[in-house]
């Protein structure tokens, strides 16, 4: 699996570094939703979060609070997402797992539109319990 994120890793593409250890790299993305907007990125190659090493999912996190508290400090906005697409009927265009840090202001008309649903009569138990029995 050889993404332009695994380039960035190797230094065979450039990026606006903002943060790096040993399991992860954090960079600004190209293509920002709003100015300070980060990507991290796990060193280790997965397709997606759903497929990658928890370690590494949790020390993804932990970089994300540090970048958003740094966000909200350095670009003054009112909060951050976090937002992780997993699959590409969910939005992913790059196949190797990555975490985007979104600063968000106040009525920024980022996501404007309601996306979310209502549930029929007894659906949501219907829902809830069969994915608590999938996770037991």
């Amino acid at each position: 699996m050889s993404t332009i994120f695994s380039q960035i890793i190797t230094g065979d593409l450039p990026c606006f570094k903002v943060y790096e250890d040993d399991r992860v790299l954090a960079f600004l993305d190209i293509h920002p939703i709003q100015p300070g907007h980060t990507l991290i990125i796990p060193k280790q190659e997965s397709e997606n979060g759903l497929v990658a090493d928890p370690q590494d999912m949790g020390h993804m996190m932990q970089v994300a609070q540090k970048i958003g508290n740094a966000l909200i400090n350095i670009v003054g906005c009112d909060g951050v997402n976090f937002l992780m697409n997993n699959g590409a009927a969910a939005g992913q265009k790059i196949f190797h797992t990555h975490l985007h840090v979104i600063p968000r202001f106040t009525e920024d008309g980022v996501w404007d539109e309601p996306i979310a649903g209502e549930y029929e009569s007894g659906e949501v138990e219907n829902l809830a319990a069969a994915i608590a029995k999938e996770l037991a």
